[in-house]
């Protein structure tokens, strides 16, 4: 079964779709990751929200921000996958789905993003280079990483 993209802005997520994200969120972020922090932080209302169905299900999400909203590029942030479902490679998907909405609605060339540093691999795979050293956000090694791309 393929997994159904969804594209939302803030005002338009239904409540039932908001609450598996915040659920699914949390469960990664903050139960997985054993990381006790502050998930709203009152950037959702200025994200597109990029999302994964399976199964009738929210498996895969990730929120995307025009240039200047978080960082001085366009970004791509709360990358997460269902730990049940990290085996069919939604993951990969999930990016590249990101990299083509930021490119469908905000026709941006550049990417930035603050990825745990342990999935630098991961995003390197998707042309994502590391432009910063290690540092802690949330007491998580991270670097800062960026994907430029030709215009469409």
């Amino acid at each position: 079964m393929p997994i159904k993209w969804v594209t939302k802005n803030f005002e338009t997520l239904s409540v039932f779709e908001l609450y598996q994200i915040l659920r699914l969120r949390s469960e990664i972020f903050v139960v997985e990751q054993n990381c006790v922090y502050q998930d709203l932080d009152n950037k959702d209302s200025k994200a597109i929200h990029l999302f994964g169905e399976y199964d009738g299900k929210i498996i895969a999400y990730l929120r995307l921000f025009k240039a200047g909203d978080y960082f001085d590029f366009s970004s791509i942030g709360r990358v997460v996958v269902d730990l049940n479902y990290r085996d069919k490679n939604f993951g990969h998907e999930l990016i590249d789905q990101g990299i083509a909405e930021i490119r469908n609605h905000f026709n941006e060339q550049k990417i930035a993003i603050s990825a745990q540093l342990y999935l630098k691999k991961f995003y390197e795979t998707h042309g994502f280079i590391q432009t910063s050293e290690m540092y802690l956000e949330d007491n998580i090694p991270h670097i800062q990483m960026k994907l430029t791309f030709k215009p469409l």
